[in-house]
């Protein structure tokens, strides 16, 4: 005989916030088909009363509700149970909106009408978050945030709660201070990071080729398009695509840019269609974007659409204390790498280090360790080995006096400047434009001296 009152209650997995009947329909419709029970109600009470009997793992909210905004629902949950990922139902078009609850702490956003793909993957990406933490795979492979300060302490925090969200986040810090392995971090620690983490360096791609390689084409659509390829967003679909040194991106690409991030959708060269594309954006640089928009060399829509939340990164100088961590964690991967026991820093050598302004930060750090491993004859790095290269005019960049002589005049055939050239392009990644910036040359005077050195 069977007792209707002994029957397992059904696992309720997601609450459904919206005042129109059809749009609870409509969810609680495409839920179900993805094995998900579902709880609907149209007011921010009924909404809160449920939150405080039940455990869910999802909160769905319209934004409009009879009784209050929708924000106001995703505050109550982030004082409340602030594990609980919340998504905001935006109207078409409202990327203001969704921004506001990005910032007030929503995990993501769908827009009305609300797609069935979109729905499933906003759902499977914020189910992810209620499965055990896990520990970066960043860590297991040496690039990770090595240091005990309290300025990494509060970094760490701001990474693992960002990691929790889909809100775009632009890493503001100086050349060298880790900005990309922050940003892998912040991937790795969230829902999408069993899928690709795909870094670009937007300086580094030529302008004429830049909409082939974010968003692919098609074949025969230009002159040497041989077959179709797909781009950066298709390549990053299910993870994250880190825009490194987004501020050289030129004026006609941002503005194509900021249609993909909104539409979440591109369209590759040659193509008829747009096609949707699932990735998250996380972009970083050195500049202050603030100032680019005030001189109208950055968008200041596009601005708003990856600045959603700025997090800061630290430099090597505002933590001192962290080098001698950082350094033994370095000269133990260069152990690994080369073979053999690891060296060790002297006091004096971790000493003198901690008084070095290291306007390289932690890139001019390897660097430096680098160097003194291979002239170093011991196990012991010595204050000596540490002083090799000093550094002159800490914080400014190298600049040379090249007179006003044209560009083919200007022989730099010495050993001694094209060292420098080179360490410098080390430093930047062989970013050129930047290593020019620096080295207080145009591109193309560096141009120039590449092709004549067999380097271009």
């Amino acid at each position: 005989m069977n007792h209707p009152e002994r029957r397992q209650r059904p696992r309720i997995d997601v609450l459904v916030v919206d005042d129109e009947e059809d749009i609870r329909e409509v969810l609680e419709l495409s839920l179900m088909r993805m094995g998900l029970g579902c709880d609907t109600v149209g007011t921010i009470a009924d909404a809160c009363r449920l939150l405080g009997d039940r455990a869910y793992r999802l909160c769905l909210t319209d934004m409009r509700l009879p009784d209050g905004d929708g924000i106001e629902l995703v505050a109550h949950i982030q004082t409340q149970q602030p594990g609980l990922p919340v998504a905001v139902v935006t109207a078409y078009g409202s990327i203001e909106t969704a921004i506001r609850a990005l910032k007030a702490g929503a995990f993501d956003f769908v827009t009305k009408p609300v797609e069935l793909k979109a729905l499933r993957e906003l759902v499977s990406h914020a189910l992810r978050l209620a499965q055990p933490a896990r520990v970066a795979p960043a860590v297991a492979s040496g690039r990770s945030l090595i240091g005990c300060s309290a300025a990494l302490a509060q970094l760490r925090v701001q990474v693992e709660k960002l990691a929790r969200n889909q809100a775009p986040v632009f890493i503001h810090g100086e050349s060298g201070t880790g900005k990309e392995v922050t940003a892998r971090l912040i991937h790795e620690l969230g829902p999408r990071a069993a899928g690709p983490f795909v870094p670009v360096n937007c300086g580094a791609i030529s302008p004429e080729l830049m909409e082939s390689e974010f968003f692919g084409h098609r074949k025969g659509s230009f002159t040497g398009a041989v077959s179709d390829k797909d781009g950066l967003f298709q390549a990053a679909r299910g993870g994250t695509l880190f825009l490194d040194e987004v501020a050289d991106l030129p004026l006609a690409m941002q503005v194509k840019l900021l249609r993909a991030i909104q539409e979440r959708a591109v369209r590759p060269v040659g193509a008829h269609a747009e096609e949707s594309v699932d990735v998250r954006i996380l972009s970083a640089s050195h500049r202050d974007l603030a100032q680019l928009v005030a001189a109208g060399k950055f968008r200041q829509d596009l601005y708003f659409r990856i600045n959603v939340i700025t997090l800061r990164v630290p430099p090597l100088r505002e933590r001192p204390e962290d080098i001698p961590e950082l350094a033994a964690h370095i000269l133990a991967r260069l152990a690994e790498r080369e073979g053999g026991a690891p060296r060790r820093l002297s006091a004096g050598a971790a000493a003198e280090l901690q008084q070095h302004a290291f306007p390289g930060n932690v890139r001019e750090l390897e660097n430096l360790l680098e160097r003194a491993c291979a002239l170093c004859d011991g196990d012991e790095i010595g204050v000596d080995d540490v002083r090799l290269y000093p550094t002159t005019g800490i914080g400014e960049p190298l600049r040379f006096d090249f007179g006003d002589h044209s560009d083919d005049e200007r022989d730099g055939d010495g050993d001694d400047e094209r060292l420098r050239v080179l360490r410098m392009l080390d430093d930047t990644r062989w970013n050129r434009s930047e290593a020019a910036r620096r080295l207080g040359m145009t591109l193309r005077q560096l141009r120039y001296r590449l092709q004549k050195w067999g380097m271009e």
